[in-house]
């Protein structure tokens, strides 16, 4: 087989974003102080039972400095590892279009207006995709490259009403549509290992994500974080954790049904270690990855061998 994506089997963010801009592109996490519908008693105030307590932004910047701010410190780190490259401003924590359309417009400009920032990537839901916000992020989007994040984690609606996920998959089909008439990409987010799926369960969710008109997606394994609503399932023997082999295995099976067009923006996800109950060998994201590239060379699989 000849290799379509690089070194890959696969057509990973690295490979898009190099194809795209012509040098390495760094991501900047940033928290820019919003909250959640699922969080403060619109729809409920446990929010996702995985979702930590800074809103999936563990390693994004620090909410009480502004956007600017946020953007120069974590260059500044990056700068050591890497002299050179472009920037995405990377909006993460919480849900990143709940807030008035002012705010918004405010909070993005400033993101953008960064030197090197070649793209907005931002993090929401599904149901917090307004006409005015769209009509944002079409506006902008003829400025600067952007993508929209949509947490679905899984197409089993049991499983959804179980992680209080807070909408039916009619809500997120319409938000992909709405996002796609005004030609803004669009990247999902599964999770594998939720609580009573099989693994036919996640793989018919990488399937039914395959069929839509997404542009990417990103691969999670279900973290168990501390102060997490999840606790108490994991304490009452609901949630039983995948091991490296099962998780490498659904990936490689994920990869080889997924749409060759589909750009791979994840294959595991990080927790901060302090934080993390398991599972423990989830730390180890080098490795994982490598047994990865490894697993899909020894099976002879690359992206959309199944599709």
């Amino acid at each position: 087989m000849t290799m379509k994506w690089g070194d890959k089997r696969y057509y990973s963010l690295n490979y898009f974003l190099r194809q795209k801009f012509g040098c390495k592109v760094f991501k900047i996490s940033l928290d820019a102080g919003f909250s959640c519908p699922n969080r403060d008693g619109t729809l409920s105030k446990g929010g996702c039972i995985f979702c930590s307590e800074r809103g999936s932004g563990d390693f994004a910047g620090d909410r009480s400095f502004s956007i600017k701010h946020q953007f120069e410190d974590i260059k500044m780190i990056m700068r050591k590892k890497w002299k050179n490259g472009k920037y995405i401003a990377y909006f993460q924590a919480y849900t990143n279009t709940y807030a008035p359309i002012e705010v918004l417009r405010e909070k993005y400009e400033e993101a953008i207006n960064q030197e090197d920032v070649v793209a907005l990537a931002i993090a929401t839901r599904p149901d917090c995709l307004e006409d005015d916000v769209l009509k944002l992020l079409e506006e902008l989007s003829k400025r600067v490259y952007i993508w929209i994040e949509l947490g679905i984690q899984t197409s089993n609606e049991y499983t959804a009403k179980r992680i209080n996920r807070g909408y039916r998959l009619e809500t997120f089909e319409k938000a992909v549509k709405n996002l796609r008439n005004r030609n803004i990409d669009v990247v999902a987010h599964m999770i594998f290992g939720l609580p009573g799926e099989t693994q036919e369960d996640m793989l018919s969710t990488v399937s039914y994500l395959s069929q839509k008109d997404i542009q990417g997606i990103k691969f999670h394994l279900l973290h168990l974080m501390k102060n997490t609503n999840l606790v108490r399932l994991y304490e009452e023997g609901e949630l039983k954790f995948l091991s490296q082999e099962e998780y490498i295995d659904i990936i490689c099976r994920s990869i080889a049904i997924t749409s060759p067009n589909i750009v791979i923006h994840r294959l595991t996800g990080d927790s901060p270690r302090d934080l993390l109950i398991g599972p423990q060998w989830s730390l180890k994201k080098w490795e994982i990855l490598n047994s990865i590239d490894m697993e899909l060379e020894k099976r002879g699989i690359y992206q959309g061998i199944n599709y």
